[in-house]
């Protein structure tokens, strides 16, 4: 059997090529901090391809599901520092499918703006005294 064939079956080409790609992309993430994005959807993989893909990198600690602008998965592979991304469309097909490279998803880090509202509303509810243990709460009837 060839490293090429699984049990299964053969192992698409491409999946192994997309593996090594990735594989040296973490390697340059350990070495020298240096990120990568593989944009899935811009490289003519098929089922197969994804399955394997898929199969291989597995399932990490972290997963993720985000409604920003639309539905959004980050989860991490078994791999640390390899994420798969995709973001959905409205009719909730993948529109965006992506490995990334890093130590943390750029979707995931939050915006300076909202940090600063966060602080700001946050200070705001802080200020305000809490009612005293001991006080009847009307909402008790």
């Amino acid at each position: 059997m060839s490293h090429h064939e699984t049990v299964c079956g053969p192992t698409p080409r491409l999946a192994d090529a997309v593996l090594a790609e990735i594989a040296t992309a973490l390697a340059r993430l350990a070495e020298a901090d240096e990120e990568t994005t593989i944009d899935l959807k811009s490289l003519p993989l098929g089922p197969g391809d994804l399955a394997h893909l898929a199969e291989t990198l597995g399932e990490g600690e972290v997963r993720c599901d985000l409604d920003v602008a639309g539905r959004s998965e980050v989860r991490e592979t078994r791999f640390a520092g390899v994420w798969w991304i995709r973001h959905f469309g409205l009719d909730d097909t993948v529109a965006v499918e992506e490995i990334a490279v890093t130590r943390l998803p750029e979707i995931l880090m939050s915006h300076p703006d909202d940090v600063a509202r966060a602080a700001k509303a946050l200070a705001e509810v802080a200020a305000r005294p809490a009612p005293l243990a001991d006080e009847e709460d009307p909402s008790r009837g």
